[in-house]
């Protein structure tokens, strides 16, 4: 009985003194500096075309309205060129709204053409 309280009391001790010694040292995160996520968009700031065609057509692939197979995005300094076949008039300006609402767009240029049903 006596081994066991023995026992009991050193395993206590260690557990005391491992918890006293991590909160007394702290944690490795606490101790080392951090600096805040960097947030630059690129070198310049601007987009290029590739990427503003890239958005709009990310814009329609999430859109419910617009069938993105469709419609073909060419960019060219700033000025967004829409060509395809859309469904509706209504599919017609929901496409050149998501274009005219990218940033980076200077002008769309709209060669879309409603289906005759």
């Amino acid at each position: 009985m006596a081994v066991l309280r023995a026992l009991l009391i050193s395993v206590l001790i260690v557990l005391v003194s491992f918890l006293g010694f991590a909160y007394w040292s702290g944690t490795p995160f606490f101790r080392t500096p951090h600096m805040p996520p960097s947030t630059a968009v690129g070198t310049t700031g601007v987009l290029d075309d590739a990427e503003i065609s890239s958005k709009i057509k990310a814009k329609m692939v999430l859109d419910d309205y617009v069938k993105a197979r469709s419609i073909s995005v060419d960019t060219k300094n700033g000025t967004v060129t829409l060509r395809g076949v859309v469904r509706s008039v209504d599919e017609h300006d929901r496409a050149l709204n998501l274009a005219r609402d990218t940033t980076g767009v200077t002008q769309v240029v709209d060669e879309l053409q409603v289906e005759a049903r």
